[in-house]
């Protein structure tokens, strides 16, 4: 088997076997069905991946499909915006096609079907008719209406149509078989009567098809061969096979091709519900503000809080195509949003808790603008200027009064390099009445080539930018708030999910248009909300620029019996050379998983510690990228590039592994 072969997933297995056996490349054709009920969520990209991924792979067109035959539930609304979803993820459908174009062939269809003896009206009560279907264990029995006449379904169906009986008065069904071991095959219903207008063909219709009578025939009609859908769906095949059967022997001059259904597992993302009924709950009960609240799962939400389309893209290659049901962590849809923002996004400055620092040896009224470069990653990115002046502002958490050996930040008698800008060191503070300090001053020191092991972000005071910051948490603690029976999923809302504070921005943020992204330095991802104006920034935090959530996880309690005693704890260094050993050798999903540990457990490591790591021998690459991982947090932190680190950094640059050289450029 070539490896071209072996990489295949299971669906184009099926696919290639099929144009193996005489199939047509020309007649492969595939479609996206969404009910327009909701708006998309990151569950819905999978579908939309594969569906679309198989048209760009084999050059075949895909059908942006509405399933829209409850109008109970539909609107334009949500028409409007899965086209917008869809085609901002950078899709393209060769047809945009609704199941109500089909409602007066699926009638034609269904008369046949009465013709024949194969569909009757039944006039029960919805109980009567539970009762009399049966369990999966113990077979249906045939309804009092089962035979009644072809005459009489034909007239009464007729009747239905023309709006003579009420809601739940009669309903057809397919005449299949009461005592089948799958329940959908127990004459399921294919039409009811619903008297409420459609958001497309208005009042013409008062009754309407089920979405089993319906799905599989608008798949036939289109031609499309094949339809892929998610497990759930696998149990309705049987049926799906049954229907398009017998309209194939009305239509099969017309329409040759009889569709293939497979099914694919689902995306199930930790710490998100993916059911959109629970969250229309949500929006309704006000927890959220609308559907593309930004803490929201719907692909709007993860648009306005900063998500790029090729971020949400890069996931879901990531995740694969499963014949089996999992749970993917939401850290590694953070990772990728995290990946792609830091080679894309613009650096700048804001300071989100501001600590006033006062440069006493610089002039009052002196104005330098500094050069800074816009991104790292980006050569084409080129540089911009800020403004630099006696008074700043820095983060409240950079400065200590003492501190330890492990702080690379501002201490008194310390010294940091500003960003792009001198060096300076803590002399005094000023506290206020209740002891807080309120400002610490400085002096600054124009030689710039001295060593020093921190370095700060900051803002002038004269020039920043007031802006509204919203920073995101997940919207849940658990890790699957709807899996618990015996508990509401509402419980699980995290109360912190929603942070808003005031911040200070350099003066080029004033231009910044909604939708932008940046990297606010040492701090994390944040994108112009649609809230912003031009008088009124508003910011959202997309993610961190590590993963700080598996600290806050809770842990389950070890259990006590037959423990052995607790050895001394191991140091974090040597715990991320354990973890580093076999990095290379694990699936994607575990590497993540990985990564974000070693990430948090760089946090407790001094560059004492990490420097020998330097020195690690070639060959052992899932180390050199564990301490390339740990050196990002310490710069994160503060430190201070020096000869040693930017060796380090050089050397693996050069080295043939792409995993290492990836991280080396991040730095």
């Amino acid at each position: 088997m070539s490896e071209e072969t072996k990489s295949l997933n299971f669906i184009e297995h099926i696919i290639e076997e099929d144009l193996t056996n005489g199939l047509e490349a020309s007649k492969l054709r595939f479609r996206f069905p969404p009910e327009p009920n909701g708006y998309l969520h990151i569950g819905h990209t999978k579908a939309i991946g594969i569906s679309f991924g198989l048209g760009e792979k084999y050059n075949a067109p895909v059908n942006l499909r509405f399933d829209d035959t409850n109008p109970a539930k539909e609107e334009q609304e949500y028409v409007d915006a899965i086209k917008k979803d869809v085609a901002w993820l950078g899709y393209q459908w060769e047809n945009e096609l609704y199941s109500s174009d089909y409602f007066q062939q699926l009638y034609d269809w269904a008369v046949l079907l009465i013709k024949q003896g194969k569909a009757y009206v039944d006039s029960q009560s919805s109980e009567a008719m539970a009762e009399q279907k049966g369990t999966p264990t113990q077979p249906g029995v045939d309804g009092p209406y089962r035979n009644r006449s072809v005459k009489e379904n034909l007239e009464l169906f007729e009747r239905m149509k023309a709006g003579e009986f009420n809601e739940g008065d009669h309903i057809l069904r397919a005449k299949i078989d009461m005592q089948h071991p799958n329940m959908l095959m127990r004459d399921p219903i294919m039409y009811r009567i619903l008297k409420k207008a459609h958001h497309r063909t208005g009042n013409d219709w008062c009754i309407y098809p089920m979405y089993d009578w319906t799905h599989g025939e608008s798949d036939y009609i289109e031609q499309i061969s094949h339809s892929l859908c998610s497990l759930e769906f696998k149990p309705h095949r049987e049926l799906y096979d049954w229907f398009k059967e017998q309209v194939y022997e009305y239509s099969k001059n017309t329409y040759p091709m009889l569709p293939k259904q497979r099914e694919f597992a689902r995306l199930n993302l930790s710490y998100t519900i993916m059911s959109k009924r629970k969250l229309l709950k949500l929006v309704e009960d006000g927890i959220v503000n609308g559907w593309d609240d930004p803490r929201m799962p719907t692909i709007s939400g993860l648009r306005r809080r900063g998500y790029t389309p090729e971020s949400i893209r890069n996931f879901i290659e990531r995740v694969g195509v499963a014949k089996r049901e999992n749970v993917i962590d939401v850290s590694l849809l953070e990772f990728c949003v995290r990946d792609h923002l830091n080679k894309t996004a613009p650096r700048v400055m804001a300071v989100l808790d501001p600590l006033k620092v006062v440069i006493t040896n610089y002039p009052d009224d002196k104005v330098e603008w500094l050069e800074a470069e816009n991104n790292p990653e980006d050569e084409q990115a080129g540089s911009r200027e800020v403004p630099f002046s006696k008074e700043i502002y820095i983060e409240k958490a950079d400065f200590k009064e003492e501190a330890g050996s492990k702080f690379f930040r501002l201490k008194l008698g310390g010294e940091v390099r500003l960003k792009n800008a001198y060096i300076i060191q803590a002399n005094e503070v000023v506290k206020d009445a209740n002891g807080h300090i309120t400002e610490v001053h400085c002096t600054y020191d124009t030689d710039t080539s001295k060593k020093v092991k921190g370095t700060l972000h900051w803002v002038s005071i004269k020039h920043a930018v007031e802006a509204e910051v919203r920073e995101y948490d997940r919207l849940f603690m658990d890790e699957a708030p709807d899996s618990h029976q015996d508990k509401d999923f509402m419980e699980f809302l995290n109360p912190n999910s929603l942070n808003i504070t005031k911040a200070f921005v350099e003066p080029s943020l004033k231009e910044a248009k909604v939708g932008d992204r940046f990297q606010f330095q040492r701090l994390g991802y944040f994108n112009v909300d649609n809230d912003s104006t031009s008088n009124a920034l508003v910011f959202n935090k997309t993610v961190g620029l590590r993963d700080t959530w598996e600290k806050q996880k809770p842990q389950e309690k070890p259990q006590q019996q037959n423990k052995p005693k607790p050895q001394q704890q191991r140091k974090a260094i040597n715990v991320i050379q354990q973890l580093g050993k076999k990095y290379t050798n694990y699936p994607e999903d575990k590497q993540a998983k990985v990564k974000a540990e070693i990430l948090e457990l760089a946090n407790e490591v001094s560059y004492d510690e990490l420097e020998p790591l330097f020195g690690t021998a070639v060959k052992k690459v899932g180390t050199r990228i564990a301490a390339m991982l740990t050196l990002k947090v310490l710069l994160a932190n503060g430190l201070e590039k020096n000869d040693a680190i930017n060796e380090f950094i050089e050397k693996a640059l050069e080295d043939k592994n792409a995993l290492l050289v990836e991280e080396a450029k991040a730095l």
